[in-house]
């Protein structure tokens, strides 16, 4: 009898371990399986690639009796920031994309993720005025994929995706060729004559260029739960606006967002891709997590105002840092002085 039970404990063994090294059903980053029937460790790494989303919990707007709404930015060169940051990936000169194998950044998350669609991308400001206000956290300039397409079979989008995932690089100054040697002459609109130039080679972003990520949420108090509640609901990146003038020379002019997305939707990526955790290679989170349980440190760089202004407007500086401070304390004050009797 007791030769029977073990016999079937195997068989189940045996099988479950069979599929769960089936690469087909993760749905999220890169596991401990990196060939069938080798498994990288003591055992699979398998709750997060395939865990479920914890949904919100439902508010109702009877229920809300404060709400505030926030901006801010998590500065990636701080330490307790650097899970968003490592590791590092790598688009060589070929376009390879070079990514890690064991974990992604989370600039590796959102790329891979845009790039198969499963991403809605809204531009940073109004395409058609660039120049305008860059109001683009509303989420009202969506890029869309024409019905049917991917990003490799819809140019428009990936053409989008150029100025989005990345930026063009200096314009060459060697002149395109004939098979006779000779440089190729084109006519200019004015009936000049110039020669052809190579098209600008276009330098992705990768995951060291990624200085900040901002995020637009939503604190409020709930009755119904009794709890001083925050919701994120839209994420960027940030990178150094990088200019190039005439000499060639590059400088920085600041920092500009790449775009906007819906964090709600991004949730459901988040959810399956690991973040290292320092204490515990066991005990890894998912991205998803970290955002929910606010492993992070942010900045406030604007809150809702009557003048709709940021603080760097009216405050520089260690007075800038003060001013945020001061807000972070309000909102928590919020729920102190609810529960003060």
């Amino acid at each position: 009898m007791r030769s029977l039970i073990y016999s079937i404990v195997a068989v189940a063994v045996l099988g479950s371990s069979t599929a769960i090294a089936q690469p087909e059903g993760i749905s999220g980053g890169p596991v401990n399986v990196p060939t069938e029937g080798i498994i990288d460790g003591v055992f699979i790494q398998e709750h997060i690639p395939t865990k479920r989303m914890i949904p919100y919990e439902h508010v109702r707007e009877a229920d809300v009796i404060w709400s505030r709404r926030v901006f801010e930015y998590i500065d990636l060169r701080e330490k307790i920031n650097h899970t968003m940051y490592y590791p590092m990936d790598e688009i060589t000169m070929a376009g390879t994309w070079v990514k890690n194998a064991t974990r992604w950044s989370l600039w590796t998350v959102i790329r891979t993720h845009i790039i198969n669609g499963d991403l809605r991308v809204f531009y940073p400001y109004n395409p058609f005025n660039k120049f305008g206000e860059k109001d683009g956290y509303q989420l009202k300039y969506p890029v869309e994929l024409q019905p049917g397409l991917t990003y490799e079979t819809d140019s428009n989008y990936r053409g989008e995706m150029v100025y989005l995932l990345g930026s063009l690089g200096p314009q060459s100054d060697i002149p395109e060729v004939d098979d006779e040697g000779y440089n190729i002459e084109i006519t200019l609109p004015d009936g000049s004559i110039s020669f052809k130039y190579p098209p600008q080679d276009t330098i992705w972003y990768t995951s060291k260029d990624i200085i900040q990520y901002r995020i637009k949420e939503d604190w409020f108090f709930d009755k119904q739960r009794s709890v001083l509640d925050v919701r994120i609901l839209a994420l960027a990146p940030v990178v150094y606006d990088m200019q190039i003038d005439a000499q060639g020379v590059t400088s920085i002019g600041g920092m500009k967002e790449l775009f906007w997305l819906y964090f709600p939707h991004c949730r459901f990526v988040f959810n399956n891709y690991f973040v290292y955790n320092e204490s515990n290679d066991a005990q890894w989170m998912s991205f998803d997590d970290l955002f929910w349980k606010r492993r992070f440190n942010s900045v406030i760089y604007k809150e809702s105002n009557i003048h709709d202004r940021m603080i760097e407007s009216y405050q520089i500086g260690a007075d800038a840092l003060f001013e945020s401070q001061r807000i972070t304390n309000e909102i928590r004050n919020i729920e102190h002085d609810v529960w003060s009797f």
